[in-house]
């Protein structure tokens, strides 16, 4: 059996902790001791947050980087391994939205911003950390993908984020399965209706395939840190490859 280190040395690195599924899994992940590196583009709520967590008695540090560039992610890792030592947990949870617009009417640099950050940050992260992992001691870790309800259906005028989503489901799958001789898991969280600045949208009426629009229940952020807080506590030889947590009562399942 692959054991994972004892749980006050590990180090877990959030993508996108500023805000949203990010910053309250970074509290989640805290509560259990775990040691934080929050990354995201702007410092002020990376800093708050770290603060926050340092004040109820946890370990965070926070780090600017654009997980859409290889030498600011290059970067990052070379500074996690120079002041950690390891990596135990990965979390690419950044990622964006492009206006909902039918597809001719996408513009190039909406498609490549969602591109760029969604499918090519969450590749830049795997690598680097699947290079750290493959060489630390004890070996190995997890990387959990946030991906969406839209990996398995799209929304209407929704090309570039379901595109990547989709994308992201195939990185997980393929990190799982040439993580498994070096001790990684790799597993993805599909989330429907949560309460985030980019799903705001279904909550004031969301465009539904009949043309119509609809308000959809959500649900707090707090309920899918508790998910990611399940999937990060697991040894390493068990591993949840998808979970879907979404709102009960959202318009996914049975959608024609």
């Amino acid at each position: 059996m692959t054991s994972s280190p004892e749980i006050n040395t590990r180090t877990a690195l959030i993508t996108g902790a500023g805000s949203g599924i990010g910053r309250a899994t970074s509290c989640a992940l805290a509560a259990d001791g775990w040691q934080l590196i929050l990354v995201g583009r702007r410092s002020e709520p990376l800093e708050t947050l770290a603060a926050e967590i340092a004040g109820r008695g946890g370990s965070a540090k926070a780090w600017v980087a654009d997980v859409s560039k290889e030498a600011s992610v290059r970067e990052l890792f070379v500074r996690t391994r120079s002041e950690f030592g390891r990596l135990d947990l990965l979390f690419n949870n950044a990622g964006i939205s492009a206006p909902a617009v039918a597809i001719e009417d996408m513009h190039l640099k909406d498609w490549e911003a969602v591109i760029n950050t969604n499918i090519t940050g969450t590749f830049l992260c795997t690598r680097e950390a699947v290079r750290l992992m493959k060489e630390q001691r004890p070996r190995g870790g997890r990387i959990i993908n946030n991906g969406s309800i839209s990996a398995h259906t799209p929304r209407p005028n929704s090309t570039p984020y379901t595109v990547s989503k989709h994308a992201v489901s195939g990185i997980t799958k393929c990190t799982s399965l040439d993580g498994r001789p070096f001790s990684i898991a790799c597993g993805q969280v599909d989330i429907g209706n949560a309460a985030t600045a980019i799903g705001d949208h279904v909550s004031q009426g969301a465009l539904q395939p009949n043309g119509t629009r609809q308000l959809e229940p959500t649900i707090s952020t707090v309920h899918v840190a508790e998910a990611i807080r399940y999937m990060a506590a697991l040894p390493l030889d068990a591993n949840v490859l998808t979970m879907t947590i979404m709102a009960t009562g959202m318009p996914y399942v049975g959608r024609g």
